[in-house]
C-alpha cells in the first residue's frame, strides 16, 4: 500500500511564469501562475511547479561545477522536428550532444532536458 501519491515535482528558477510558460507550451498543460510560483497540469493529473529562487545559479552541465538539479527527458517522433519547435518556444541547443537517439537543450532557466526518440 502507498504511503503518498505522487501529484508533480517542484523546480527552481529565477522566474516561474516564464519557464512555466515555456514547459506548458511545450507539453501542452494548463498554465497557471502566481507571485513567486507557478504550475502546468496536464489533462491527466500529472504537475509540474516552478518556485521563485533569488540568486538563481543555472546548472553549468556537463560539469558538475553547478550540478544540473534535475533534467526532464521528452520523448518525440522526429527529432529535427521536435529541435525547432523547442528553440522556437525558446530553448538552446547545447553545445555537448553526447548520444544520436537524443538531443539536449537548456530550458530558459538553464536545466539541461532531452528529447528523445524511442
Amino acid at each position: 500500500m502507498a504511503i503518498a501519491r505522487f501529484p508533480g515535482i517542484v523546480i527552481d528558477c529565477p522566474d516561474p511564469a516564464a519557464l512555466a510558460t515555456f514547459y506548458g507550451a511545450l507539453l501542452d498543460w494548463k498554465v497557471e501562475t502566481s507571485s513567486g510560483w507557478a504550475e502546468i497540469r496536464s489533462d491527466y493529473g500529472h504537475c509540474i511547479c516552478f518556485q521563485q529562487v533569488e540568486a538563481y545559479t543555472p546548472p553549468s552541465w556537463p560539469t558538475q561545477a553547478i550540478p544540473q538539479q534535475m533534467h526532464h527527458d521528452l520523448i518525440v517522433e522526429d527529432l529535427d522536428a521536435g529541435e525547432a519547435a523547442v528553440l522556437e518556444l525558446g530553448a538552446t541547443k547545447h553545445d555537448h550532444q553526447p548520444g544520436t537517439t537524443f538531443r539536449v537543450f537548456l530550458d530558459p532557466a538553464g536545466h539541461p532536458f532531452c528529447l528523445c526518440v524511442n
